[in-house]
């Protein structure tokens, strides 16, 4: 799945509103970060996560992991803040952020 510059301007937008859902730790990613992370995904598709950890590889690295095990893109990472988008065709409307902003 990949989304291209134009969609990944809109997804900006939208996610500029929202509030972060998931915080990871110093502990880092776990198996509990990862299922609230990809049940986030599924009800909103758009989701905002704050990256919690001091070093910079650390968190490139802890931001990768968490799209690559949820299946998400990664539409933008700002210092400790990565938005990350998975798309669900049966979303609810009254959940789904992408559905709700557009």
């Amino acid at each position: 799945m990949t989304i291209n510059t134009r969609e990944k301007k809109t997804l900006r937008q939208i996610a500029h509103h929202l509030a972060t859902v998931i915080i990871v730790g110093d502990q880092g990613v776990t198996e509990g970060v990862l299922t609230e992370t990809d049940r986030a995904l599924k009800d909103h598709e758009l989701i905002k996560v704050r990256l919690a950890i001091g070093d910079r590889e650390t968190r490139t690295a802890a931001g990768a992991q968490i799209a690559a095990s949820c299946n998400a893109e990664i539409v933008q990472r700002i210092g400790k803040i990565l938005i990350l988008f998975r798309s669900n065709p049966r979303a609810n409307p009254k959940l789904s952020n992408i559905q709700r902003f557009s």
